[in-house]
């Protein structure tokens, strides 16, 4: 949807390809007909609205205009591209116009920009003057230039209108920016990058097992990292806070943060982020927040409590239709609060079936208190090895996220309690010596398995008290304040308050 809106404002020509035609359970009229849906839902004129339809069957690189004609190769997809969309519109000999579309950074180079030569030719080494988005100009100069193939930059002397390019040499260029001719300086149509709508605290690890996965575990490293990742990150921001090992990172959604810690983790940073939260404005009508548009599709028998969920979250239905099949597919305006921890209950209730995709909408006045219910943690006691013997006294107790054998310590959140309030509990203790001896491996056997997370499980689960400790190896949940005597100070403190 954002895509393609971006696409029909900018009067571009679009052709719908409908794949995976062969499988059983394919819709190519339902889909044509949504499509057709979306487009004037979006606000396509009648000319955008009468779009071709090319059938695929992409893994066997087949295309035909009819489900029921397909041809032996992907020609019929090639010739309407050729016949239907237009050549690009450029002037070869116009000054100089390149609007900055893309953002890349090299280690060599520093940051590069990417974006569509509209009119003139570029050099290497040529002077040029870089309008901003907010108009002001200043003087640049090309030091490499790049065109792409196969996926690869390569560096080139001279590139002519309509060609993508690359270019290094600006330190300062951003999205939207226009570079031009130094004697007839155009300002092409900046591009407008939204604002944040999440942010979450990285920090330096300071767990008891800091520093043993990493290698980049310091502040200095941390903040060289974050300030690298906003040369071609641009919907990102950081901000540094009053202690030297903290961080504000402020992203476009939970997932949007989630692919940064991920790239970073697989580079060899350890650190730890606190819980997403929502980035709320000041507006004429008082405080404002992010909404989102959620598009879901659940099966009917499933629907009563996914929408019940949608509900207590302060959700507004504006879209439902009931498939032939028995699917349900709903469209939401939710607040940005009420997706954050909706993943493992949607999937829960739709018994691994459901699909939800979601869409920034608009900042729109508060939605007001959302009912919130979540279980509490089961938090390690003592440092160790957790031992089968005491998981499997334990087990009544709620949902293990450590299996034998594993290391922890103190403060660590090893599970997810029964109750909505947190316990501590001994994970390390071991049997007594006694002339009985139980065979180890029935006892593990007899185990329920442990709750392994992912990432962006382990994001969603986390409480406003805890941290996510992420190394290259490990995922851990701890507690912000390891020591349970000044849990419980902090607690009793929060209590005579309320």
């Amino acid at each position: 949807r954002f895509v393609l809106r971006q696409a029909l404002d900018t009067g571009s020509k679009v052709i719908v390809v409908v794949n995976k035609i062969d499988r059983p359970a394919a819709r190519p009229d339902f889909v044509v007909d949504a499509t057709f849906d979306l487009f004037i839902d979006i606000g396509a004129d009648d000319e955008q609205a009468n779009f071709p339809v090319i059938y695929t069957q992409a893994l066997d690189g087949r295309a035909g205009f009819s489900p029921d004609e397909m041809a032996e190769d992907l020609r019929p997809l090639f010739d309407t591209i050729v016949e239907y969309l237009p050549p690009p519109l450029v002037d070869m000999d116009g000054p100089t116009q390149m609007l900055v579309t893309t953002l890349e950074y090299s280690s060599y180079v520093g940051k590069i920009a990417v974006g569509r030569l509209t009119s003139g030719t570029l050099r290497e080494a040529q002077p040029l003057t870089h309008i901003l988005a907010d108009g002001t100009m200043k003087p640049a100069k090309i030091t490499k230039l790049y065109t792409f193939r196969d996926l690869q930059r390569r560096e080139q002397e001279e590139v002519r209108a309509g060609n993508i390019v690359a270019v290094a040499g600006i330190p300062d260029v951003g999205i939207g920016d226009t570079l031009a001719d130094p004697d007839d300086p155009r300002p092409l149509p900046p591009i407008t990058v939204e604002e944040p709508t999440v942010r979450m605290t990285f920090r330096v690890n300071d767990s008891p097992f800091a520093g043993r996965e990493g290698k980049y575990v310091t502040s200095r490293q941390l903040r060289e990292r974050l300030q690298v990742e906003l040369e071609s990150n641009v919907a990102l921001r950081v901000q540094e806070t009053d202690k030297a090992s903290e961080f504000i990172v402020s992203g476009r959604g939970e997932l949007h943060l989630a692919i940064l810690i991920e790239t970073m983790r697989r580079e060899g940073y350890e650190f730890a982020v606190s819980r997403p939260e929502v980035i709320f404005h000041d507006g004429p009508d008082g405080l404002m927040e992010p909404i989102e548009h959620v598009f879901l599709e659940v099966h009917q028998d499933y629907w009563g409590p996914v929408a019940e969920m949608l509900g207590k979250r302060r959700g507004r239905a504006i879209h439902l239709n009931y498939g032939d099949d028995g699917t349900v597919y709903a469209e939401y305006l939710v607040p940005t609060r009420g997706i954050l921890g909706f993943r493992q209950p949607f999937l829960t209730a739709t018994r691994g079936t459901g699909i939800y995709n979601t869409l920034f909408h608009e900042f729109e006045p508060h939605q007001g208190a959302i009912e919130a219910y979540e279980l509490g943690s089961l938090v390690s006691l003592e440092t160790g090895k957790v031992s089968a013997y005491a998981l499997t006294h334990l087990t009544s107790r709620g949902v293990f996220f450590v299996e034998p054998t594993d290391e922890v310590y103190a403060g660590q959140v090893v599970g997810e309690h029964i109750r909505d309030d947190e316990l501590v509990i001994n994970v390390c203790r071991t049997k007594n010596l006694t002339g009985h001896r139980a065979v180890p491996k029935a006892i593990v056997d007899a185990l329920p398995p442990a709750r392994l997370m992912s990432l962006d499980q382990a994001i969603e689960y986390l409480h406003e008290d805890e941290l996510l400790e992420v190394t290259p190896q490990s995922l851990r949940i701890r507690k912000k304040e390891l020591r349970h005597s000044e849990r419980q100070k902090v607690a009793k403190r929060a209590k005579k308050l309320a």
